[in-house]
């Protein structure tokens, strides 16, 4: 009955969406032809608030965070960072720009600008769409425009998995990110989601729950290499994925189990 009663919601939900992206994205591509920058960003960045609110709503995704006090302040608009988020479901991608309070410049595969009216609409932001069949081209391009973009304190963010992972997975942690930090000085802030415990991956099945998301201190690349930076940034958000939600790892938590209650080896001190 449970899972019946979510396959109805989530499918009202979907409809909601797919009935409110059309008007929504005309209205964006009418907006800018009179106006660019941050006022066509926000304008995108209300349906993607409204898709989040939706799912509350609808379907009963909540949730919470933890760590935005790490984060530069709505009035420190010339402070740049480049967030490295865990990517488990579409939820991130649309909450981030929605909760976030600076303008974001995502890295995306160009194929989505091809998605109709939705991607039509990302289109006329100024983010980061790249052929990723040319890495050479693709980093280059990446490169010239987070220098750009940081330069403008929009804060660059980049899923360093390159795409979803079912929960409890962990996908290769790719070090464009922090490859990227070292070329611009910008710090990089990882991100911890648990976004798959109620919107798995590959699927528009929602269930209810929370998603947690921690947000860790920002890193500073001076003197880093990006294969180490990178993964400081997958050894914190892994434990933090660990702690966030821990049913996802049985294994992890039963080893942990184990070594509690193992006896101290012969010759231990005990109190």
């Amino acid at each position: 009955m449970a899972s019946l009663l979510a396959a109805l919601r989530s499918a009202v939900f979907v409809l909601w969406l797919t009935a409110t992206v059309i008007p929504w994205a005309l209205a964006v591509l009418l907006i800018s032809l009179f106006a660019k920058g941050d006022t066509v960003y926000w304008a995108c960045a209300g349906w993607l608030r409204l898709a989040i609110h939706s799912a509350r709503l609808i379907c009963g995704v909540q949730w919470r965070i933890q760590g935005m006090q790490y984060l530069p302040s709505q009035a420190d608009r010339r402070s740049a960072v480049i967030l490295l988020p865990k990517h488990q479901s579409t939820w991130e991608t649309f909450a981030f720009p929605a909760l976030m309070s600076h303008p974001l410049a995502y890295v995306f595969k160009r194929e989505l600008l091809y998605v109709p009216f939705f991607g039509w609409a990302m289109a006329r932001m100024d983010m980061i769409h790249i052929d990723r069949s040319k890495r050479a081209e693709a980093w280059a391009k990446v490169a010239a425009q987070g220098k750009r973009l940081a330069a403008q304190g929009n804060w660059v963010i980049m899923f360093p998995e390159g795409t979803r992972t079912a929960r409890g997975q962990k996908g290769e942690y790719k070090t464009g990110g922090t490859r990227l930090a070292i070329e611009t000085g910008v710090p990089v802030v990882a991100i911890a989601a648990t976004s798959a415990r109620c919107w798995p991956r590959k699927s528009f099945l929602l269930r209810p729950g929370v998603v947690d998301i921690s947000i860790g201190r920002p890193i500073a690349p001076q003197g880093r290499e990006a294969g180490e930076l990178m993964r400081e940034v997958e050894s914190w958000i892994e434990a933090e994925m660990q702690r966030l939600d821990p049913e996802a790892y049985p294994q992890t938590q039963a080893g942990a189990r184990r070594a509690a209650a193992a006896p101290p080896p012969a010759g231990a001190m005990q109190a």
